[in-house]
Formats: C-alpha cells, structure tokens, sequence
C-alpha cells in the first residue's frame, strides 16, 4: 500500500484552465480518442499518417463520442521505439494538427518535446500530454507554466524491471514530477496522473497497476489510463493488438471503478458505450 500523500499547494500563476473541469464534471468519465499520425505505432502505424486519412479518423471518433483527441507524431509505443527529432515531429503534424483543432472538442498533444507542444498550443491545443511525466525536457513544466494549460503525466521507465515494486516506483516518480511542477509553478488543478500501463513495466506490473489503481488517489490528483490494446492482455488471452478489444474494455472498465476519470482508447464508440452503460447501471444502485 502507498503511503498516503499530501495535495500539493496550488501554485501561483495564470487562472484555472476550464477544460479540465468541464471533461471531469460528468457524470462518467472522459474517453480521450487516439490519433496516431505516425508510421510505426505498436497498434495502427501508418493506417493515419496522410492527412486526410487522419482528420477522417479524427470526426469519426467525435461522431463516436470522444471527448478528447490525444494526437502524437513520435510513436512512443511500450515495447520499444526509434526516437525522431523535433522537426520530424512537426513535420508530421503540420498538415493535420489545425484542422483537428478546428473539429471543435479539445485537442491535446503527445509529445515529450516542449519545442513540438509548444508549436501545438500555437495552434490551438489546449492539453499537453507528456509521457516522461515532465522528467525528459528541461523546458516542459516551465512550457506548461507559462501557458496554463492542463498536463498529463505520465510514469515511465527505460525498461521494465520485475523485481521492483512497481506501485512504490510509480508513486515515487510522480512524487518528483509533482514536486517539478510546483517549483515551476503549475497549478495542481491542471494536473492529470497516469499510471502509464505497458511503459517501463512488464505485463503483470501493468496488471498490478490497474489492480491497484486505487491507491494513487492519495495524491489527490485525476487520474487517467490507457490500457487500449496494450500487451499485457495477449498475456492472458494471446492476441494480436487489433484483437484487444474485449481485454480493453474489461481493464478500463476495472480502471473506472479504481478511481480512472479519462479513458485513453483507440476504439472509442465502443469505450464509450461501455462506460455509459456502466454509469447507467450504478445509477440504480
């Protein structure tokens, strides 16, 4: 068990952010859409990487009822990923990005480059989303400062290790990430805590995460998961990504009753209809 852990002291900087409120105040949680314009994705490269293909993608999963649209250009997939520079990363972002701001839900940014999320808030993205947890760019959290918007942080690691104590390791990183921000002045109302299921783990780590989910509640934090199609479900039943869909829907199903308040989902009408069902029913509890 985690040891219980204090809110951090709100920062001083510029007024709450409203689009993290407005995604946390309903009555089920957020489902954040994935957009990946990339051509090496653990679960879809390339099937997006044209623009038009992209922004297709894009309206089909708002039609569906996403809330969110999370679009990265550097595949960061779990199990292993070649990084790009900067201006690649733009490069692929370039012709899409503005006109999936345009489809008019928040759009947040996948990268863990501060130069590339500070370009897409230029150009309307309102969330940045970075999977080394404002630990890998010295310029993030004084970015996300400086901007007010809401951040994603997520746990990483370089590589998986089975011998720790997975739970201990999580909370320890966000406790640095968390300490990061307050010294640079980010308000904890636009913090979101992700667990980071596939990343840094192996498969029964990203299990044991989501079993114990739970316990990071103790920061005080939302919290945010995204288990879609990750490996650790053809652990239990073998299965290509694309197969996932069923494993995906049980451990965000898990993760909502543990405390998850955004879904982070590649198959989003699905996502959403479970989620809804789910609150449905336990209105009549």
């Amino acid at each position: 068990m985690i040891a219980a852990k204090s809110r951090p002291t709100a920062a001083t900087g510029p007024a709450g952010h409203p689009v993290l409120p407005a995604l946390l105040s309903r009555p089920y949680p957020a489902v954040m859409g994935v957009l990946n314009v990339t051509p090496d994705s653990f679960s879809d490269g390339g099937q997006f990487a044209a623009p038009e293909q992209a922004l297709a993608q894009a309206r089909r999963m708002i039609a569906e009822g996403a809330d969110i649209i999370d679009i990265g250009a550097e595949s960061t997939r779990p199990y292993g990923s070649e990084p790009i520079p900067a201006e690649e990363e733009l490069k692929r972002l370039r012709p899409v990005l503005s006109d999936v701001v345009a489809l008019g839900i928040p759009v947040s940014i996948d990268s863990m480059k501060s130069a590339v999320v500070a370009w897409a808030l230029d150009q309307g993205a309102a969330i940045a989303n970075d999977v080394w947890g404002l630990q890998r760019d010295s310029g993030m959290a004084g970015l996300v400062a400086e901007r007010g918007v809401p951040v994603i942080i997520m746990h990483n690691r370089d590589s998986a290790d089975p011998a720790i104590d997975i739970m201990q390791d999580i909370a320890d990183f966000f406790t640095r990430s968390l300490d990061i921000a307050t010294k640079r002045g980010i308000s904890p109302d636009r913090i979101v805590l992700d667990p980071g299921i596939g990343f840094g783990k192996t498969p029964e780590q990203s299990m044991t995460a989501l079993a114990r989910l739970g316990e990071l509640q103790s920061f005080g934090l939302p919290l945010l998961v995204g288990a879609s199609r990750k490996r650790f479900i053809s652990m239990v039943t073998p299965s290509e990504p694309h197969q996932r869909l069923g494993g995906s829907i049980a451990a965000h199903l898990l993760a909502t009753q543990n405390g998850a308040r955004i879904i982070r989902a590649h198959d989003v009408a699905e996502t959403v209809q479970a989620l809804r069902v789910t609150a449905a029913i336990r209105e009549r509890e």
